[in-house]
Parts: C-alpha cells; structure tokens; sequence
C-alpha cells in the first residue's frame, strides 16, 4: 500500500475545504512530525518520540499492515531477528544493547483515538552520520495474529533476515518452516539475503535452508552452531557488513557498517568523519563491545527423570509442536520442549481453562476429578490431562492440525505413560 500524495488537485480550485485533506482520508496510518521534528527533518523514522526510548504511533488499521505503510514510504535500512523453535532473540537484542552501551528502544503502536496499545516492538539503532541502522527483533508484544503478521512484514522488508533455530525433531522443523516459506512465495517479499543461525547442532537444518530459499530469490546461509551471543554476533555483523560492501559495488548505495563482535573503544571515540565531500557516507565511531549477557541457546533438557524423559518423548510425537508440565494449583511451568507457546504460558492458561472446567463440573454436580480436556483452534489442537502418579501436576500439549491427527494423538500420549508406569512401579 502507497502514501498518497496530499496536495489537492490544481483544477479544482473550488473544492470544498475537506477535499484540500481528500488523500489524508485514504491512509490508515500518517505520520504526524511535531514542530521541532520539522525543524530537525526527523521526517524519517516511524511514529513521534515521546521519550529517550520510546516512540508512538497511532493506527486506525491492523499493526502489521500499519508497519507495512510506513516501510512503504521510508524504506529504512534493517536487519530483522526472528525466532523459530526458540525464544532467544529479544535476548540477543537486550545483550548487543548492552554490550555496545546501548538501550533497546520500543516502538508502541496504538488505536487511533482509543489509545489502546495494539503491539510493542523492540530495537536497538546504530547510527552512522546522518544514516542509522536498526535492528528488531520480531518477538513482538501483542495478540497471536498481530504477533504472526508483525513478524512476516519485519522480516520481508528487512535487508538481512537472522533466523534463531532452536532445539526440536526434524518434523517439527519442518512443519515451523513451512509456512515461512509459503509467505516468501505468496506475499510481496522484499526480503533477499537471509542468515539461519542454529543454536542446537541439527544436520537437517541445511537441508531446510536450502527449501526456503527454493523459488523465492532468496539467498539463504545457514551458519555452524553458535553456543554463544558473541557468536552469533560474529556472524550477523560479518555477513551485514559483506552484504553492504556487495551492495556498494553493485549499485553504489551506502549503508552503516556494523561493529564486530570483538571490537574495542580506545579511549573516547572521535566525531565521525565523512568519507564523500559533502556526502552522507560517514565512518561510525567504534563501540567498545563489553561482554553480553548470556543466552540460552535453548531450554535445557535437565536431568535425566522419569518427567523429563516422558516430555521428551513426548515432543517427538508427529505435529507436536509444544509439550508442557505446569502446577495445577499455581499456573507454574515445571518442565518444557518444543516451540512456543512458552512453559510460562502454557502453564498459566492451562491452569485457567482447568479451573473454569473444574468450576463447571462441581456445578453440574459430576465430581471434583481434575478434567481432561482436547480443544480445536483454528489451526492447532490443545490437549489437557492429569500427570499420571503427579498428582497437582498436568499435561498441557500443542499439535499442528495439518500434521497431526487428534485421536491419533491422544493414544499415542496414553501409551507414553507407560514411562511414568515404570517409574511408579515398586
């Protein structure tokens, strides 16, 4: 979707006073620069700053197709962070913030006349001069759908897209790229150089890097496994800073360049200096990169229990896709395998949709036995059940409809308690 053009048309002098704003009408989303933005041509970047790290922008559409209009019409250079099979990027973005003395800053898109926070997005900016270089991370704070939607538009217009591969069965790889790929195909898809970077060594991830980028344009690089953030720091900056010498020698355009991973501050870094007479291509001041934060490269399988064997078992299962063991009582994630949702949120709404079933039978008058639950949602099943020989624990599972049959399923995860049968058995 384009930004009309606001001036009223020059044959219709007489229009009326609302045709002189006809085309504002048209835009679901416009940018409003504030006096002193005009004065300091801030007109590029997206929403009004309302405070060191934080920006606003008002919508009357969908988050992601708000964000889509303003990439549209600014076309800014960044590099995207996307998670699948783990949730590890917004980790990444808070350690490079910190490494590089930085802050992560957040862009809060809100409902037009209401105020109602719709998502909240995160980034980090590298500013180079009059240009700058953002990085997102698309672990977006907002609703299932507007989550999902953010996500594909922040890596589509992204001039490098860094995927994040967690720990998880080949299938489940599988059925988490597909819809990845069918996007690249189906949609207006900017995107063409993307960077997969596997926390877990995984032999079939190479395989699925070369699917994704089968027909799309899109050059895909998978990287050897990084066990730590100054790793994968290492990669993306290495592979940004060849892609934008690639891209000055094709076609002449200048973009920021990236500090590396083990680059030092010697003493107070000097001013910038142009490179072009008169140019806006300037040398960024070196960052003095401190150590990061640890990231996980992915949930830890624990120790070797009768519970952690059965959840990973569990999580092999065909269209499985999140397997989780949570506190009846507290809503508390215990153990955890698999994709998102996340132990923490399977924990609390499995708890939730317990208590309103419990609350339920004992009104009805059919006992007080915590339920057992199999629920279709559009695109997933969920199944809830008792820990067998734990009581106050239960089972909380996510499977994808298109690859798992739910009667299938619940034998299957029946069978498997046979693990805890064992392990009970004097």
């Amino acid at each position: 979707m384009s930004i009309s053009s606001a001036n009223p048309p020059a044959d219709h002098p007489d229009s009326d006073g609302w045709q002189a704003t006809r085309a504002e009408t048209t835009v679901a989303t416009q940018i409003q620069p504030r006096e002193e933005d005009e004065v300091e041509a801030e007109g590029s970047d997206i929403g009004r700053q309302i405070n060191a790290n934080q920006r606003e922008l008002f919508v009357s559409c969908d988050p992601a197709e708000a964000m889509q209009q303003q990439f549209d019409h600014l076309r800014p250079e960044y590099i995207a962070l996307h998670d699948i099979g783990t949730q590890s990027s917004r980790k990444l973005l808070a350690g490079v913030a910190a490494a590089s003395g930085r802050s992560v800053q957040k862009l809060v898109i809100r409902r037009q006349g209401y105020g109602t926070s719709l998502a909240t997005l995160e980034f980090i900016d590298f500013p180079a001069g009059k240009q700058s270089l953002r990085i997102y991370t698309t672990e977006v704070d907002a609703d299932t759908v507007a989550r999902h939607e953010l996500a594909r538009v922040l890596l589509s217009y992204s001039r490098l897209g860094v995927i994040m591969v967690g720990d998880m069965p080949p299938h489940l790889m599988n059925s988490l790229f597909e819809p990845l790929h069918e996007a690249m195909i189906k949609n207006n898809w900017h995107n063409r150089h993307m960077l997969l970077l596997p926390l877990a060594a995984s032999s079939a991830l190479s395989g699925h890097g070369t699917d994704l980028g089968r027909g799309t344009g899109v050059n895909v690089r998978t990287t050897p496994q990084v066990t730590r953030p100054a790793d994968a720091w290492s990669f993306i900056s290495g592979t940004w800073n060849r892609l934008r010498e690639h891209i000055h020698t094709e076609t002449g355009t200048a973009l920021p360049a990236l500090p590396g991973a083990n680059s030092r501050a010697s003493g107070t870094a000097a001013a910038p200096v142009n490179t072009l007479a008169g140019g806006l291509v300037t040398a960024p001041a070196p960052l003095a990169m401190k150590p990061m934060p640890t990231v996980r490269s992915a949930e830890p399988r624990g120790a070797d229990t009768p519970l952690t064997r059965y959840v990973n078992q569990l999580i092999e299962l065909t269209g499985m896709v999140s397997v989780g063991i949570f506190d009846v009582a507290t809503g508390q994630g215990l153990l955890h395998a698999g994709a998102r949702p996340s132990a923490d949120e399977l924990g609390q709404h499995g708890a939730a949709l317990l208590a309103a079933m419990t609350q339920a039978s004992r009104a009805l008058g059919m006992g007080h036995a915590l339920p057992e639950a199999a629920i279709t949602l559009g695109t997933h099943h969920l199944l809830l059940r008792a820990v067998p020989h734990h009581p106050g624990l239960a089972l909380h599972v996510v499977l994808d409809k298109t690859h798992a049959n739910l009667t299938l399923a619940r034998l299957q995860i029946m069978r498997m308690d046979s693990v805890l049968d064992a392990a009970a058995a004097p």
